[in-house]
């Protein structure tokens, strides 16, 4: 699997989420068999760059190779310039969001309000490609809504103006995240280019991502919601992709190793206070996936405000699971 000229280990890639794929989350899943992972989106608008929170989404230390950086805006100059900017601070591949749904990005007709306008598109696209000599890739929706699906004609857009690679999620804007994805778009996005293209919408078990492959006929596949809480997915799929069997689920010790070390990870990155606030989150995913019947007691743990409290507070609950599942837990 090649984006421009980065082998991948493998096809799956951890799909870009905003307020989830920080740098912590993306070397968690490289660690646990992701071929790929891209960063959260940063505005192409220049006044954002010296935010606190831009600066942190473009801190790619220590980052497994090859760093992706993908940005969001409607300017084709401003875009082409953002990526500029991110090329000289380290990124090695450069993603194009038209996919987010979000109101805030689509009321400025930014994410997926973009494939409303077709020229538009083109442009941003040419703009990018031309000012950087390093990959530019696209992420988008089947279209804006169901009764305007262009995904093929953006894929062919794309395309010709020199995009490397394209990954599609399975829904329109307006579908939100709501119903379940459909892979006929992209099947037939497939079917006429020759680029790269990924599948992304609900793959959440390693049998999911088989039958999507062999449906569309993909070249690898996105994974976004389908990872929170459960960073081991990568490799249970790309093992069941490649000898047709179930990996073993990892072992409460192993959840719990993988879990201290993100929550740690998350509090050297963003300090003491936000890294404990942001680590709240990934802890209900974490423990949504382990055992539901403790969530009520994660919820305690979300009154903390110390790092090593947070931490001990995990122990704790590790240590009833443990007694509750005789040491083995499987998901």
């Amino acid at each position: 699997m090649k984006i421009g000229p980065y082998t991948l280990t493998n096809n799956l890639v951890l799909s870009p989420m905003a307020g989830i794929t920080d740098r912590p989350f993306r070397q968690i899943c490289r660690e646990l068999g992701a071929g790929l992972a891209v960063s959260e989106m940063t505005a192409s608008n220049p006044a954002l760059r010296n935010h606190r929170r831009t600066l942190l989404k473009l801190d790619h230390s220590g980052e497994d190779e090859p760093r992706v950086v993908q940005i969001v805006g409607t300017n084709p100059e401003q875009l082409a310039e953002a990526a500029v900017f991110n090329q000289k601070n380290g990124a090695q591949i450069i993603d194009i969001n038209m996919g987010c749904p979000a109101k805030k990005v689509c009321n400025v007709a930014a994410g997926s309000a973009l494939l409303r306008d077709e020229p538009l598109v083109n442009n941003i696209l040419k703009a990018v490609v031309s000012a950087v000599d390093i990959p530019v890739t696209l992420k988008i929706r089947t279209g804006w809504d169901p009764l305007n699906k262009n995904a093929p004609t953006i894929a062919k857009i794309a395309e010709q103006a020199g995009i490397q690679s394209l990954a599609i999620h399975g829904r329109t804007r307006a579908c939100k995240y709501n119903g379940n994805a459909e892979f006929d778009t992209i099947k037939s996005v497939k079917k006429s280019i020759k680029i790269p293209v990924f599948a992304n919408g609900d793959i959440t078990t390693p049998q999911r991502a088989l039958e999507v492959l062999d449906y569309t006929n993909a070249d690898g596949l996105l994974i976004g919601r389908g990872a929170q809480g459960n960073p081991w997915i990568f490799r249970e799929i790309a093992h069941y992709l490649k000898t047709g069997e179930k990996l073993a689920p990892p072992n409460l010790d192993e959840i719990r190793e993988t879990i201290s070390r993100h929550l740690a990870h998350l509090h050297q990155f963003y300090g003491d206070t936000m890294g404990v606030r942001i680590a709240r989150k990934h802890i209900a995913w974490y423990f949504k996936q382990i055992d539901q019947s403790l969530l009520p007691l994660v919820k305690e743990s979300f009154s903390i405000q110390e790092p090593q409290l947070q931490l001990d507070f995990m122990n704790k609950i590790f240590h009833t699971l443990s007694k509750k599942n005789n040491t083995q837990h499987e998901f």
